[in-house]
């Protein structure tokens, strides 16, 4: 071994070694003392909030509301009903409503709540216990009464799916029924199918000729009911 290949290795084992060790160690401990973050896959935008920073009943309608967000966002922004919501899409203003009501709204009363938690320093209780000048709730009871009134609303906006869907269920039962249980129904689709079979064989030789005589003709036709 040459003096600088065990200059190099002594670098290594007593240099590099030892400095990666402590890096690594760094980044350990700091995970795993780092508060916990919210994490609400229909609502991002918490992500950087602690958990302890809310009320347990406050992470509780969180927990809800982005249950129920997931689901109505699949309800009414998947319109081709394909498992994803994206260009190929329909956009109705329902799904605009929810995506602002889950991308703005309830972030900024979330902020705004912590804001009142945080406003007095060491005294972090008295948005949970001092009433809203010229109201009658506290900072958390507003914040609670904001995402009450989004989760009521997302329970209306499941029921309507529900109901929606629900019939066409029962519209294409009543079809099958009279499609199926009724000779005379299925005798007449069955004619108007054979006219349509016919109408299309009459059509066919100057649809696939265009150079015909007959194409020609019923060409100058139209030109003498135009003039």
């Amino acid at each position: 071994m040459t003096q600088v290949t065990a200059m190099l290795v002594m670098f290594v084992l007593y240099g590099v070694l030892p400095a990666a060790g402590l890096y690594l160690g760094y980044r350990g401990i700091k995970k795993v003392t780092a508060p916990k973050m919210l994490e609400y896959t229909a609502m991002p935008q918490l992500g950087y909030i602690p958990e302890k920073s809310l009320p347990v009943d406050v992470k509780a309608a969180l927990d809800q509301i982005n249950q129920k967000g997931k689901k109505l966002r699949l309800i009414y922004g998947d319109t081709n009903n394909d498992g994803k919501i994206d260009d190929k899409d329909t956009i109705n203003e329902t799904y605009i409503m929810i995506q602002n009501l889950m991308d703005r709204h309830i972030p900024q009363a979330v902020v705004d709540y912590r804001r009142l938690h945080d406003l007095d320093g060491a005294d972090r209780a008295r948005a949970d216990t001092t009433k809203i000048k010229h109201s009658d709730v506290t900072g958390k009871q507003a914040l609670l009464d904001v995402l009450k009134t989004i989760d009521v609303q997302f329970d209306d906006l499941l029921n309507a799916s529900y109901h929606q869907d629900g019939q066409k269920l029962l519209a294409t039962n009543r079809y099958l029924q009279m499609r199926f249980d009724n000779p005379n129904a299925h005798s007449t689709m069955q004619s108007l199918s054979e006219l349509d079979e016919n109408t299309e064989t009459i059509q066919s030789p100057i649809l696939k000729n265009p150079g015909s005589k007959n194409t020609v003709e019923t060409s100058e036709t139209v030109d003498n009911i135009k003039l």
